[in-house]
Formats: C-alpha cells, structure tokens, sequence
C-alpha cells in the first residue's frame, strides 16, 4: 500500500471519528431543539456505603473421589452394584474369580502344616537329648546341634504362617468393598471383565455431600478481597460465598471458603480457591458450571449509576445528566466494581447529579429535555440483584 492510500486511510478514521464525537458531545443539537424536546427518563445519582463483591467462574468437585481397583487379579464373577447408585462404605461391589486363591489357601495351609509336624518332631527329640545330657549319656554338641534345628523349623513354621495369612488376605480381597460412602459413577465395568490388581478401575465413587466450587482469582484480587484480616497460618477467612448455575437460577446455600492454593499459578498469576457447599438433595454434580459470588470490605460514600445508563465510544465510558440548563450534558466517567444493577463511579462525578437512565437511543450533548423524574424501584435497579 502507498504512503499516500495510508494518510487517506488515516484521514478518512479521523472524520469518522470526529463525526462520532460530535453526535454525542453536542453535534446537530440545533436540529434537535428545532424539534422540541426529548422525552427521558432521569434519576439522582445513588450516594450510599456499598458492599464490593467479587464474581468468578468456577466449577463443581467433588469432596473425595476414589477410583476403586481391585487388589488382586482375575476375571469379574459378579457385579452387585450398577453405575450412578449410592453405596455406603463397606458396601460390596464386585467379585473377583477366588477358585485360584482358594488352592493357593489350602496349599499354604499345609505347607503350615508339615513344618508344624516338622517341628514339634525336632522339639521332641531336643527335650529327650537334654534329659540324655542331663544324665551325661549325650555330648553337649549333640544338643547343641538340636537346638539349632528346632529354631530353624520354628522360623520355617513362621514363614508358612505368613504364608497362609497372605493367602487368605488374597481370597478375601476377591471381594472388592466400598472404601466409602457415595454415588457410584457409570464407568462401571462389566461382569467378565479382567481386572489387572492395582491397575483396572472397576469403577469410581465420588462423595456428594458436601462439595466444593473451585475458582482462581488473582493477586489483586485477592489483597482486594482479604483486605487486612490476613491471619499468619489462614490463606483467607471464611466469608459467605454465593453461586450461580448455567441456567441463571441461584443455589439456595451460601458455602464459606475452606481450601486455598499454597502459592500463585505461574501461568496465570491466579490463586485457586475452593468453597464448600452442603448439597444435601445432591443438585451440585461434580463438572457443573457454577460462577461464585463473593463479597468483599464496603465502600464508604460509594456514587452509583445504573449500569444501562452508561455508555462507551471510542474505549471511554459516559453518562448522559441532565445539565443545569436543563439540557443533556456528556460526562466522562471512570467506572469500579459493578454492584447489582449498578456500577461504581471513582471518578466524574460527585453525586449531585441526575442520571439519565432512559431514551438515550437518540440522546446527543446540548438536547433540550423534557424530564420524568424515576426511583431506582420504579426502574426495577437494585444494589442485591443477582448478577451472578
């Protein structure tokens, strides 16, 4: 592109712009007036302490979620359970093929057996020689020699007894037990299934009462939201937290922070955060949408507009007021944390003012008015509507 089509280009934004200006800072006011006044609507700027509140998208986990696994291998006999139940813990779930750990059982049972027999033997025989000893009709190497092999049989009858005591843990972990209390998910694998131990999930339990919301919220944020009741040992007190779900609709239990991240994420610069829910009729499902709502230190003397009065151009923010002539006036504004049907204005106005809040389709700068003054509950703007 030539150097002459970039400042054409330049030139044309430039008027475009300037025309944009105009229309709203008091371009064509002259027509308007020759058409007489415009109907709006207008209400006092809100002067008043106001909570901040901080909201965050976040998700639903589950407490406590164990993949369960068999501890020993073989195909599945049975199955007594079916994917999304509630199970209680020590609850049976799956049978594990037991015939090759039951031969094994009786297998290390005799094994106990003859080294038992081989030992009470030695004994016998050690308690006989000694007698002999006493009475100087063996050596004492004799006996010492005896002595020595009944402890190696009572180390060999040790053994088997461990022996045996793993083959009948095996035989019993056949059968695979709830570890604990919760709804079963569908991964639930079918009868006939080979199950490695410790390797096959044969399905996953997950508590659901309580639950947590989990949700990042930055650094200053978090300063933000804390304040100065940071407590050595205690990330951030348990303040009341609200939540949303994907359909609007607002969970009816306030849960409190229970869990933070030791440190900052070093992609993002985010602190993750965990808010614990009772969920007593299990409506919160662990991979749900949930944004949460937190409320933070209030502000003294906070000024406040309806979010719908505001409007933006060219990345600035503006309201309509009613002038002291009576006629609309563009004021600049430089928004904070928005609060129910209202956002915060830290700077450009003083509280005195009278917002325009209603027929600013057409408004421009230098109208004449013709002004019905509202209350914020005419308007239906509330500082506790759900914004969530």
């Amino acid at each position: 592109m030539s150097k002459k089509a970039i400042i054409a280009i330049a030139v044309v934004v430039v008027v475009i712009a300037g025309t944009l200006l105009m229309g709203v800072f008091g371009g064509g006011g002259g027509q308007q007036r020759a058409m007489g006044a415009v109907q709006v609507k207008a209400m006092n700027v809100l002067v008043q302490d106001t909570p901040l509140t901080l909201e965050y998208a976040g998700s639903v986990k589950g407490k406590d979620e164990v993949k369960v696994q068999a501890r020993v291998s073989g195909n599945v006999m049975d199955k007594y359970i079916k994917g999304g139940q509630y199970v209680s813990a020590g609850q049976a779930l799956y049978k594990i093929d037991d015939r090759n750990y039951r031969a094994a059982l009786l297998q290390a049972q005799a094994n106990l057996a003859q080294a038992q027999a081989t030992y009470n033997n030695a004994l016998i025989d050690l308690q006989r020689n000694e007698q002999l000893l006493a009475a100087a009709a063996v050596s004492e190497q004799v006996v010492t020699t005896l002595r020595a092999q009944v402890a190696a049989y009572q180390a060999n009858v040790n053994a088997m007894e461990a022996l045996v005591q793993q083959a009948q843990q095996n035989l019993d972990d056949t059968v695979v037990y709830a570890p604990m209390s919760g709804k079963l998910a569908v991964d639930d694998v079918a009868v006939g299934t080979y199950a490695a131990a410790g390797n096959t999930t044969l399905v996953t339990i997950g508590s659901s009462n309580p639950i947590f919301v989990q949700f990042s919220i930055s650094e200053g944020e978090y300063l933000k939201y804390v304040g100065a009741s940071v407590v050595p040992g205690q990330a951030l007190p348990s303040k009341t937290v609200q939540i949303a779900l994907s359909d609007g609709s607002v969970y009816p239990i306030d849960g409190s922070i229970v869990e933070v991240d030791r440190a900052m994420q070093d992609n993002s610069g985010s602190l993750i955060v965990k808010a614990q829910f009772d969920n007593p009729d299990g409506i919160l499902v662990p991979g749900m949408f949930a944004r949460a709502k937190l409320t933070g230190d209030t502000l003294k003397g906070a000024v406040l507009v309806p979010e719908r009065a505001v409007q933006q151009l060219l990345g600035k923010s503006f309201v309509m007021i009613v002038g002291e002539d009576g006629k609309s006036k563009a004021q600049n504004v430089e928004l904070g944390t928005k609060v129910g049907s209202y956002c915060i204005v830290e700077k450009g106005l003083t509280g005195k003012e009278q917002v325009i809040v209603e027929g600013l389709t057409s408004l421009t700068e230098g109208m004449d008015l013709a002004i019905t003054e509202v209350k914020p509950e005419d308007m239906g703007f509330s500082l506790t509507a759900n914004n969530l």
